[in-house]
């Protein structure tokens, strides 16, 4: 395994898998360069290094070759941020992509058409009919798996050294994220955004300073029940937010009204808070909420106690002596990961719990801890403060991030320490 930082690009051709699955309006004009902006520093090296950039990526979910999840629509802003000219290949495959990665001289770039037009990319089958017979899948399968072996050779051909900078696909064992290193036995490497992400969810897994919190919110104790066990062995404190804190509340015998509720995971819930108690983990969950009596913005609120809302209401946001309690946890904390809104995020009325998060999370951070913030909505709200840059790290990753919090190996990042 090389690093990018020691590795000598001159005359190299380098072959970069990002994550530039960013979002297009109706124009297909970029609206959220994010992604694009965390993979310059990489792409630059190579170029700053002496050599050429072959850029692969994915766009969306397509299922056959479509131009609204086309890659060349998203030129004009790479090469805005870049600074330099794009060159695209109209598909990933075939003599033009071959010919126009061959002909690359350094300081040149080319971006390959979406990889996801293939369905060697991901290694599934597609098209098949639903009543399709467990013989029929099996075997629309095996002909994929022979067919991403040529797949696969066929961009590692395209270059001289491998790159993998795409964090949010490292949980995926698709052909360019993980399959493709083996082509590139002693030239294979992490870009910054891989390194970044892994340096950072190791500090706080590995070598955290303590006391360490977790912040978990979000809808579903299912989704993290994973994450919750593994971090019991880590963590001194647990803050317990959001939809998912009502299914503990209920378990222990509170009344929720109408607040969410995965009625089968209440056993689950009370096994967690024993754990957690033996462990000598303290498990913060919402003394008070904000309840609404409809689940809309205009809704009515009040403020209640989090195991006594009324019939009819529904737990909307944390209410203050929740945010005080988790504020002098938060403070007096030396590493801090936040994953999940504590309120009903998308909803202004309802969002003042979790943008309060931010403000504990940047004001602890300024005092020495270590933060890192991940998952869709508490990246949005670190965001929407202008908080990004007052955190330590903010986490791209989404699912792959969760998986790594888990204690699962990704394949992404086994392909490259092989």
């Amino acid at each position: 395994m090389q690093n990018i930082s020691t590795y000598n690009f001159t005359g190299k051709r380098a072959i970069v898998r990002v994550d530039f699955n960013v979002p297009l309006n109706a124009q297909f004009e970029v609206t959220d360069n994010t992604r694009i902006r965390a993979a310059i520093p990489t792409l630059k090296k190579v170029l700053d290094g002496g050599g050429a950039l072959v850029i692969m990526s994915h766009l969306g979910r397509p299922k056959k070759s479509e131009d609204k999840y086309s890659l060349r629509h998203i030129i004009p802003e790479v090469e805005k941020l870049l600074g330099t000219k794009v060159l695209f290949a109209p598909d990933c495959m075939g003599k033009q992509a071959a010919e126009m990665a061959a002909a690359l001289k350094s300081g040149q770039v080319l971006l390959l058409e979406n990889l996801r037009f293939y369905a060697e990319e991901e290694g599934k089958p597609r098209g098949l009919a639903e009543d399709a017979s467990e013989e029929e899948k099996k075997a629309a399968k095996t002909v994929v798996k022979e067919s991403q072996k040529k797949f696969t050779r066929t961009l590692a051909s395209y270059a001289d050294c491998y790159i993998n900078d795409a964090f949010g696909t490292a949980h995926r064992a698709h052909a360019s994220t993980t399959l493709i290193a083996a082509y590139f036995p002693n030239d294979k490497m992490f870009g910054y955004v891989m390194e970044g992400e892994i340096k950072a969810i190791d500090k706080v897994l590995l070598a955290p300073e303590h006391p360490l919190t977790a912040i978990l919110g979000g809808a579903k104790v299912s989704s993290k029940i994973a994450i919750i066990e593994h971090l019991l062995d880590k963590v001194d404190n647990m803050i317990i937010g959001g939809g998912m804190s009502f299914t503990f509340v209920k378990a222990q015998g509170g009344k929720i009204g109408n607040s969410l509720c995965e009625d089968d995971q209440l056993q689950l819930a009370l096994d967690i808070m024993e754990k957690a108690k033996a462990k000598g983990v303290k498990i913060y969950i919402s003394e008070d909420v904000i309840a609404g009596d409809a689940f809309d913005n205009n809704a009515n609120e009040q403020t209640c106690d989090v195991d006594a809302i009324p019939d009819g209401w529904l737990g909307m946001d944390a209410g203050a002596k929740a945010l005080e309690t988790w504020k002098n946890v938060i403070m007096n904390s030396r590493t801090i990961l936040w994953n999940g809104p504590v309120g009903v995020f998308e909803m202004p009325k309802f969002a003042k719990g979790t943008l309060a998060l931010v403000e504990f999370v940047a004001k602890a951070t300024q005092q020495g801890a270590f933060s890192l913030v991940g998952g869709g909505d508490s990246v949005a709200a670190v965001t929407q403060m202008g908080y990004a840059d007052k955190v330590s790290y903010v986490s791209t990753g989404g699912g792959a991030m969760l998986e790594y919090l888990e204690g699962i190996e990704l394949p992404g990042i086994k392909a490259i320490r092989e």
